[in-house]
């Protein structure tokens, strides 16, 4: 008995995707947005690279500064720690309480004091440590806001180049009064590009926010609770 056979299907082989020819392939409004988007790619993994070294170094000396406090028990060798841990936020907030504390006494010791006036040298200690916490902060928050323009920026300044590129093509096909895909493919594809590298900074930039902003939470709180234990010592001990 004959039975038919059917041949199977072949399908054609896809050419592979020469992302680096079409990069170079880029021209007028959209080789104008890849150039801002590998821009912002190379700007991206710095300030993930640089942040990351910044962020854990603050976390390692505070622990290390910490366990300082609580071993020491006199101030001015504490101070002399905190002075050789220039990335700790704890030990920058430290010496500018100690140096607020330092002026507090001496002033008291040549002048005398009433009670109001140690509630007011108490005071100006513990703004001093309010700025400090604030600067200290600033400077662990430096270039984050980098990271979240581009997550932001970022997919839309590649739409832009797509939207552009697709409509070149399109007014080529005007032009030219026929649809031949071999012409108007290239260029499509070199459009299309500028969204693949729009994702490609936007998603490493979003991921690398949120993970600095959830560290910075820790060390926010770490800087909070410093700033009450100081405070209570230099209360107790002190006025």
């Amino acid at each position: 008995m004959f039975v038919p056979t059917i041949a199977p299907t072949v399908r054609p082989l896809l050419a592979k995707v020469d992302l680096i020819g079409l990069l170079a392939a880029s021209q007028g409004i959209v080789l104008v947005v890849v150039i801002i988007l590998l821009t912002l790619i190379a700007l991206t993994a710095f300030v993930i690279f640089y942040k990351l070294i910044h962020i854990s170094q603050a976390q390692a000396q505070s622990i290390k500064f910490l366990d300082r406090f609580w071993e020491s028990k006199r101030l001015d060798e504490i101070y002399k720690v905190a002075e050789t841990l220039k990335q700790s936020p704890l030990a920058a907030m430290f010496r500018a309480g100690y140096v607020e504390l330092s002026k507090v006494k001496k002033r008291r010791d040549a002048q005398g004091g009433s009670m109001h006036d140690k509630m007011e040298d108490s005071d100006n200690v513990g703004r001093a440590l309010q700025r400090a916490q604030i600067s200290e902060r600033t400077k662990l928050e430096n270039l984050l806001p980098f990271l979240a323009t581009t997550g932001s920026a970022a997919p839309f300044i590649g739409l832009f180049g797509t939207v552009w590129g697709i409509m070149d093509a399109f007014l080529s096909i005007a032009a030219q009064g026929k649809a031949d895909l071999a012409e108007v493919s290239q260029p499509i594809a070199e459009a299309l590009v500028t969204t693949a590298l729009a994702l490609a900074s936007a998603v490493p930039a979003v991921a690398a926010y949120n993970y600095f902003q959830r560290r910075l939470k820790v060390l926010s709180a770490e800087m909070q609770n410093f700033s009450n234990d100081f405070m209570n010592i230099v209360n107790r001990h002190f006025f």
